[in-house]
């Protein structure tokens, strides 16, 4: 006689029930959401992390916000950062153009060119920037007149070398011959990254050569130039702190000169640092939309601005806004339409 405790063997499902999953069937499985627990640690410790450095910059009384808001503005700090923005200008315009020069010179067939210009690169990258700024300080020591002439002949015309290359001069003067040099290794890199057939198929339609790299060559290797060019002149700007060894009045030597009068070291270096950032914000925004720019060949449909984005957003919050506050119509059947 059977056991009343023992389980029947399942039968045919009941009309309308639904059927048991199977045992390999994904919609029976229960889906567990991925827990990301070193993530969330991780992130918990940065913003405790941060949250202390913020708490210490706004109760620590050593970093004097009074002072740094009595010179972060200044009329000499406002003028040091001219003149930081001077230097960086001229070395980066006529660093560049020599650059490209000796970038070309490297690719040419001459010999002669590729020998001078590969030796110019050699040499200068390296010499620390600060001996050369000392050097051409100390030019006038070496050559007292600079004059024209003939070659190994007679001079027809001299000046006093302190008349023609001041302080200022001889920091332009070593801040460019420094930049010309890593200048001419990034257009260089850009040029070899245009496609070749390029400059065949240009030749071909009898294009002159240097029509062909204004208007061929440069404009694509742009892409590849620029950026590693933006990061080559903000480095410039930070770079041109090496010449307060010629007493330059520009922000970093300005800012030793008040700290050295006052002593307040620690707010007086914190408005060096403040106005670094912002003229390192301003060329990292210009190097965008300059790279945006150039990239329109590539990417016929560049992705949308930060500006953009943000006009985007406020109309989309303004069209919910606007439907928020509309009468909601009630719906109705066709048939009750009179």
């Amino acid at each position: 006689m059977p056991s009343t405790t023992d389980t029947a063997p399942p039968g045919p499902a009941a009309p309308g029930a639904p059927a048991p999953p199977l045992p390999d069937d994904p919609a029976g499985l229960k889906v567990v959401p991925a827990r990301h627990h070193a993530r969330w640690i991780a992130a918990a410790a940065v913003i405790v992390l941060v949250a202390q450095f913020t708490h210490g910059l706004a109760t620590n009384p050593v970093w004097e916000w009074g002072v740094f808001q009595d010179y972060v503005l200044s009329e000499t700090i406002v003028q040091a950062v001219w003149v930081t923005l001077q230097l960086t200008a001229y070395a980066t315009v006529l660093g560049f153009l020599l650059g490209t020069v000796l970038a070309f010179m490297r690719l040419s067939r001459s010999p002669v060119l590729q020998t001078v210009a590969w030796t110019y690169i050699w040499i200068f990258r390296s010499i620390p920037m600060i001996v050369q700024l000392v050097f051409w300080f100390n030019l006038s020591a070496l050559y007292d007149r600079l004059g024209f002439g003939i070659p190994f002949g007679p001079v027809f015309w001299s000046v006093d070398s302190n008349s023609i290359i001041g302080t200022l001069g001889a920091a332009v003067i070593g801040l460019t011959l420094h930049q010309a040099a890593y200048a001419a290794e990034i257009v260089r890199g850009g040029v070899l990254a245009v496609d070749e057939g390029q400059l065949e198929a240009a030749a071909a339609l009898g294009i002159p050569r240097l029509r062909q790299i204004r208007r061929i060559v440069l404009p694509q290797a742009m892409r590849a130039i620029l950026p590693t060019a933006g990061n080559e002149i903000i480095g410039l700007l930070k770079g041109t702190s090496v010449v307060y060894v010629m007493s330059i009045g520009e922000l970093f030597y300005q800012v030793q000169v008040i700290y050295g009068r006052n002593g307040r070291v620690i707010p007086l270096l914190l408005v060096a640092t403040a106005w670094y950032v912002v003229l390192t914000s301003v060329l990292s925004v210009a190097q965008y939309y300059v790279e945006r720019r150039y990239a329109r060949g590539a990417d016929r449909t560049p992705p949308p601005t930060p500006l953009q984005r943000a006009r985007r957003t406020v109309r989309a919050l303004r069209t919910a806004a606007a439907r928020r506050h509309q009468p909601v119509v009630p719906f109705k059947p066709l048939g009750d339409i009179r």
